[in-house]
């Protein structure tokens, strides 16, 4: 059954007891589009160590324009159905999909939308094409991250990047169920206003208290795996020298 979530504020800035906590600035934004999603999952197991085994997308997922550089941006979540008409019509079919707008227009941005198709097939219809993508540009989301279907691809809105379950041609009976509240997409269980980093390979959410710690801990991991990449394509590469290269990587700090 479809239920209407309640309207909500929401800002971009997170507090516990007044405190500020978490502000995504542009600094960490260009420092975490530095890196791709691979090495922010490595990045992870270093400095939230807890986190190595769940957090990011597991199913394989469609990713439209894998030439884009990383999104990184604020979660905004919703669930969606499509195989049949909803449970809503008239003013209140409307007052729910103008209530999922403002919510998209009202959060944190840059923004992205995390969308659980819950229907038993997902990706019936689809949510997303020419018109969606420009609507939600134009209100400071960046992409989605979807289970469900996409469409139009070649009038999806420029530097709008999709990652979706799978490519279909109607949008069918699609309509919002609800929206800001926790969703799983693609094995990855997803908050309001949680930092997900995504790319080509999938999506990974950051925990807010580590984000600043991210880049640095990718970077050493890089300059350990070079002293190995290097070494393992050097004319006579052996097992002697994978031992002396391991040994040289792991004394970088």
């Amino acid at each position: 059954m479809d239920h209407i979530a309640r309207p909500r504020h929401y800002c971009t800035l997170h507090t516990f007891n007044g405190a500020a906590m978490f502000e995504l600035t542009a600094t960490l934004i260009a420092a975490l589009k530095s890196i791709d999603t691979p090495t922010v999952c490595n990045a992870l197991e270093v400095v939230a160590p807890k986190r190595r085994g769940y957090g990011y997308t597991t199913e394989p997922l469609v990713c439209t324009r894998p030439e884009l550089e990383p999104l990184v941006a604020i979660a905004r979540t919703a669930t969606i159905r499509s195989a049949h008409p909803g449970d809503l019509a008239g003013d209140a079919a409307r007052k729910l999909s103008d209530g999922y707008y403002a919510y998209v227009d009202e959060g944190p941005k840059p923004s992205v939308v995390v969308i659980q198709d819950i229907d038993q097939q997902q990706g019936y219809g689809s949510f997303w094409g020419e018109v969606n993508s420009s609507i939600h540009l134009g209100l400071g989301c960046i992409g989605v991250i979807t289970d469900g279907g996409i469409r139009d691809l070649p009038d999806i809105a420029p530097g709008f990047q999709m990652l979706a379950g799978r490519v279909i041609p109607s949008h069918a009976f699609v309509h919002v169920v609800d929206y800001a509240r926790p969703v799983t997409v693609a094995g990855m269980r997803v908050r309001d206003g949680d930092l997900i980093h995504a790319d080509q390979h999938g999506a990974v959410v950051i925990p807010h208290d580590v984000a600043d710690s991210v880049l640095g801990a990718a970077q050493a991991i890089q300059r350990r795996e070079r002293v190995i990449i290097e070494a393992a394509r050097q004319p006579g590469f052996n097992i002697d020298k994978l031992r002396a290269a391991q040994g040289k990587a792991a004394e970088i700090h």
